[in-house]
């Protein structure tokens, strides 16, 4: 039973990996990152970002977007590298999470990309553990490797603080 459990989930893993999908890619830290065009909110320069006493350190304050209230994190933070050094001048990509706004700073917006199905991987296992929480996959494409992001996963470890050193 166990085995035709682990064979009917590899066969829809497979199917789904047979699909094309569409990313906002960004940059951060050198790394460019996709994030599944389905989940992206808005794409902003830079914000007036107002401090949230005793937040989070990834999260960097909220701002106003057509009035409603965005939690910002700073992406760097939530994967354990140096923070953003002016979040102000940031740009961000805004996505929606259990019925909330978060904008993620970013280093630098990319384009729109549909990478072919047959370049899609699970992540590697020698990417670090921060970066292994929150990638749901990555595209090896000629230029670089593009890590996809399990917004999910990112946002539960840094609302609950818990993606590890």
């Amino acid at each position: 039973m166990n085995q035709g459990l682990a064979n009917s989930y590899e066969s829809a893993n497979e199917s789904a990996r047979n699909i094309q999908q569409s990313f906002v890619t960004a940059s951060i830290a050198g790394q460019r990152i996709g994030i599944l065009i389905a989940e992206v909110q808005d794409v902003l320069n830079k914000q007036k970002i107002h401090k949230i006493p005793l937040s989070p350190p990834a999260v960097v304050g909220a701002l106003n977007l057509r009035g409603r209230i965005v939690t910002a994190l700073d992406l760097r933070l939530c994967l354990n590298l140096a923070p953003c050094a002016a979040p102000e001048s940031a740009m961000s990509i805004v996505v929606e999470y259990e019925n909330e706004l978060y904008s993620l700073l970013v280093d630098e917006i990319g384009d729109v990309e549909t990478p072919p199905s047959h370049l899609y991987e699970r992540p590697p296992a020698t990417l670090g553990p921060a970066w292994r929480t929150v990638c749901s996959g990555v595209y090896r494409m000629d230029e670089a490797l593009l890590l996809t992001l399990d917004i999910a996963n990112l946002l539960e470890v840094t609302v609950d603080g818990a993606v590890s050193q």
